[in-house]
């Protein structure tokens, strides 16, 4: 029930101010930890990382242990709201879907105005981009995203508690933050191969939901297949079912192309791509409640 409040609660309230945010804690330890890291020697980067990682990792455990571990004590009528409210800046549903749809009602009015809203959400160079690749970026971002912001946390919560989901927010804030190529690569190793095990589930588990939110008509066969053209072991998933199922073209210059045989996205795919989101999140969610009710009922006997 807690989970279903928290959802609630991010549908009616969205986000928290960012000085009431834990995931702005997070970052703001892994930015003073990070300090110099980059400039260091590949081997004494990577121990520093990791120790830097640990610490922080566990950190946040202890402390959403030590809630958990109180709320438990408490009574109901404290405990589920207690819960939710700790939960809810843990996973961010309706602010991925209104950032993705921010764009699209940007674009409408006009290409550049669509380009600078989507760099508020993707990394890479938008000032060249055409109105489709607009499009096709945000639709990857959406689905990507889906699992690092909703399914996966939603999914450790229901494994492990507030320890779980708070444990997947600090590695995936550590992962955006420090998992980079060039300079970052050995100071960020460590987080990335963590974030990288934490999503290997949510990942697979967000591509079945958009299967199922489509109707069903993606093969498995043609799902791995494009899933493996990223270079991520995770991201491909969730974006080649993404494709599949909206029927449309996925990628990145130079790097990747999902479902090439697709066509370029159109209005009508962005606004389709959104609602598959929409219920494929839904379901994800009403999945993670199952999991977490069933396994509190195992839990008391």
């Amino acid at each position: 029930m807690s989970l279903l409040l928290a959802l609630l609660i991010d549908a009616l309230l969205g986000e928290p101010p960012a000085r009431l945010h834990p995931v702005a804690w997070i970052g703001r330890y892994l930015q003073r930890a990070g300090r110099g890291l980059d400039s260091l020697p590949p081997r004494t980067a990577f121990v520093r990382g990791a120790v830097g990682w640990l610490l922080g990792a566990g950190l946040v455990v202890c402390l959403a242990g030590l809630a958990q571990w109180g709320l438990g004590r408490a009574p109901a009528w404290i405990a589920l709201p207690g819960t939710a409210l700790l939960l809810k800046p843990l996973f961010s549903f309706r602010m991925l879907v209104g950032e993705v749809r921010a764009v699209g009602t940007a674009l409408q009015g006009g290409l550049e105005h669509g380009r600078r809203r989507l760099a508020h959400i993707v990394s890479r160079d938008t000032t060249q981009l055409s109105a489709g690749e607009v499009r096709e970026s945000a639709l990857e971002s959406l689905s990507e995203n889906l699992s690092d912001s909703v399914v996966a946390p939603l999914f450790w919560f229901a494994l492990l508690g507030l320890p779980g989901a708070a444990l997947y927010r600090f590695a995936n804030t550590a992962d955006a933050m420090w998992g980079y190529r060039g300079r970052w690569e050995w100071a960020g190793k460590f987080a990335a191969r963590a974030d990288d095990v934490l999503n290997f589930i949510p990942a697979r588990l967000t591509a079945l939901l958009f299967v199922a939110a489509g109707g069903g008509t993606a093969t498995l066969r043609a799902l791995a297949r494009e899933a493996r053209k990223t270079p991520s072991p995770n991201s491909g998933w969730p974006m080649a079912a993404f494709a599949l199922a909206l029927g449309v073209r996925l990628g990145k210059p130079g790097v990747y192309t999902l479902h090439p045989a697709g066509r370029v996205p159109a209005n009508t795919d962005f606004v389709r791509g959104t609602r598959l989101t929409v219920v494929a999140g839904c379901l994800g969610a009403a999945g993670a409640a199952a999991l977490a009710w069933a396994l509190g009922r195992i839990s008391h006997g």
